[in-house]
C-alpha cells in the first residue's frame, strides 16, 4: 500500500474547519453558483476537504465573484459589492486566520475598522474627545478606495509579513479573480479588492497600515487621527495646519496610488461656545454619526446649558431607520399580537439603540417614536371600537407601556407613547 504523498502547502485541516465556522456566523448570500451555507452543509465533510486538498496542493482557483450594485445612500451612483461562493469565502477566512495574528500587533492603535477588541464606537468616542481638544478637522475621503487599491503594493506588504507562499499565491489569484454582473458578462480587475470578500478588510488595513497610518507615524507625528479602514477623520489645531496636512495627505496617498475625493473631502471647523469664529463647514459625518454644534446640558448642573461640538446619529441613518420603519407596515399587521411584533422588531431596534444611542440619544428617540405612531394604527385596525376613536387607541397603547415597559425596545429607552 503506497504512502500518502505530502501536501506542498501545510494547511491545517482545524484552521479549514474554524474558518468554515467564521463564514457560517456570519451568513452572508450566495455566490455566482447560487449555493447558501445550507446547501455547502450538505456535504460539509467532503466540501471542506477539497477545499483542504486543493488549497493544500496549490490547485485552488476562486471563481468568480458575483457583482452586486448597491445605491449610495446620497444617491449618488452605487457602490460594487463582490460576493465569493461559499466554498471560497471559507478559503479567503483560512488566510485571514494565517495572516492576522503576523499583522495585527504592528496596526495602529487609532485604527479601528475590523479588528479584535475594536469597534466602530470606539473609533467615534475618540474622535469627540479630540475635536474638543483640536479646533479643526480634515474629513478625508479616498477616491474609490477598495476599487483602485494597487495589487502590487498589497501583495508588497502581504510578502513583508509572511513567507507562505501558499498565501502570496492565493492574495494574487483572489486579487485578479474576475467579478460577474447580474447578466452574466465577466469585468476583468488589475485593480482594487471587492468589498464583501473575506480576506479584503485585512488587506485594506494592511495597505493603509503603511500608505497612511506609518507614514503618519513618521512624518506628522503630533497629528492626531481615526481610521475605520477607509474612512478617516484628522485633527489639526489650526486651519493653516490643516490645509498644510491635507496637502501632504494627498501628496502621500497619490504616491501609493490613490486618490483624496476633491468634492468629497473636506476642512471642519469645531465651532462651540467657546470657540465662537465661522467658516464654510462646520459639520461632518464619521461612521453614521453627524458632528456639529449642538445645545448640551451639563450633567452636574441640570440648569446649565452649553453648545458642544457633539456627534448624534446622522440625518442619512436616520432616514435609513425611517424607511426600515415604513417598510415594516405594523399597521397592516392586526392579525398579529402585540407581543409577536416586539419580538420580530426588537433584535433591529435594539441594534440602533445600542449603536446610534449612544451619543445625543434624543435625535434617536425622535426617529423611534415612529413606531409608536404605527402601533397606535395597529391598535384601530385590531379593535373595532378605536377605529374612529385615535385617542383612545394612544390611551391603550400608553397604558400597555406603563404595565409593560420592557415590552419594546423602544419603551425601554424611554421612547413611549403619551395620550393626551
Amino acid at each position: 500500500m503506497s504512502t500518502p504523498q505530502p501536501k506542498p502547502f501545510d494547511i491545517s485541516k482545524e484552521v479549514v474547519w474554524r474558518a468554515y465556522r467564521k463564514v457560517k456566523a456570519n451568513q452572508g448570500a450566495a455566490g455566482i453558483d447560487g449555493e447558501s451555507i445550507g446547501g455547502f452543509e450538505k456535504d460539509l465533510k467532503g466540501n471542506l476537504y477539497k477545499l483542504w486538498n486543493r488549497m493544500s496542493s496549490g490547485s485552488y482557483f476562486p471563481p468568480p465573484v458575483r457583482m452586486v450594485e448597491i445605491p449610495k445612500p446620497d444617491g449618488r451612483g452605487v457602490r460594487v459589492l463582490g460576493v465569493p461562493t461559499v466554498a471560497d469565502r471559507v478559503a479567503q477566512t483560512v488566510v485571514a486566520l494565517y495572516l492576522e495574528p503576523a499583522v495585527e500587533p504592528i496596526f495602529h492603535a487609532d485604527s479601528y475598522g475590523y479588528r479584535p477588541g475594536r469597534s466602530a464606537l470606539q473609533a467615534v468616542g475618540v474622535c469627540r474627545e479630540r475635536c474638543w481638544q483640536r479646533d479643526w478637522v480634515i474629513d478625508l475621503d479616498i477616491k474609490a478606495f477598495f476599487d483602485t487599491l494597487d495589487h502590487e503594493l498589497v501583495l508588497r506588504a502581504v510578502r513583508h509579513h509572511t513567507d507562505r507562499t501558499w498565501i502570496h499565491l492565493y492574495v494574487e489569484r483572489w486579487l485578479v479573480a474576475p467579478l460577474r454582473r447580474e447578466d452574466g458578462t465577466m469585468v476583468a480587475r488589475d485593480q482594487g479588492s471587492p468589498q464583501g470578500s473575506a480576506v479584503s478588510p485585512l488587506l485594506a488595513n494592511l495597505f493603509m497600515h503603511y500608505a497612511f497610518d506609518a507614514w503618519m507615524v513618521r512624518t506628522l507625528p503630533t497629528v492626531g487621527f481615526e481610521r475605520y479602514v477607509d474612512d478617516v477623520v484628522v485633527h489639526c489645531k489650526s486651519e493653516r495646519q490643516a490645509r498644510y496636512v491635507l496637502h501632504m495627505i494627498a501628496e502621500r496617498l497619490a504616491a501609493c496610488k490613490l486618490e483624496v475625493h476633491p468634492a468629497k473631502t473636506h476642512i471642519v471647523y469645531c465651532k462651540d461656545g467657546r470657540r465662537t469664529g465661522s467658516y464654510e463647514t462646520e459639520r461632518f459625518d464619521f461612521l453614521g454619526y453627524t458632528f456639529r454644534p449642538r445645545r448640551v446640558r451639563r450633567h452636574s448642573e441640570a440648569a446649565q446649558v452649553f453648545v458642544g461640538f457633539c456627534p448624534a446619529v446622522s440625518d442619512a441613518a436616520r432616514t435609513n431607520i425611517s424607511r426600515t420603519i415604513r417598510r415594516w407596515r405594523l399597521h397592516l399587521r392586526s392579525g398579529t399580537t402585540l407581543q409577536a411584533l416586539a419580538r420580530q422588531i426588537n433584535p433591529v431596534v435594539r441594534g440602533w439603540i445600542n449603536y446610534y444611542g449612544r451619543y445625543y440619544p434624543s435625535m434617536l428617540s425622535s426617529v423611534l417614536d415612529h413606531i409608536n405612531v404605527y402601533l397606535v394604527r395597529w391598535a384601530r385596525r385590531k379593535f373595532k371600537r378605536l377605529r374612529q376613536r385615535p385617542w383612545g387607541a394612544w390611551r391603550l397603547l400608553t397604558g400597555i407601556a406603563h404595565r409593560e415597559p420592557q415590552l419594546f425596545a423602544h419603551w425601554s429607552l424611554g421612547v413611549r407613547p403619551t395620550a393626551g
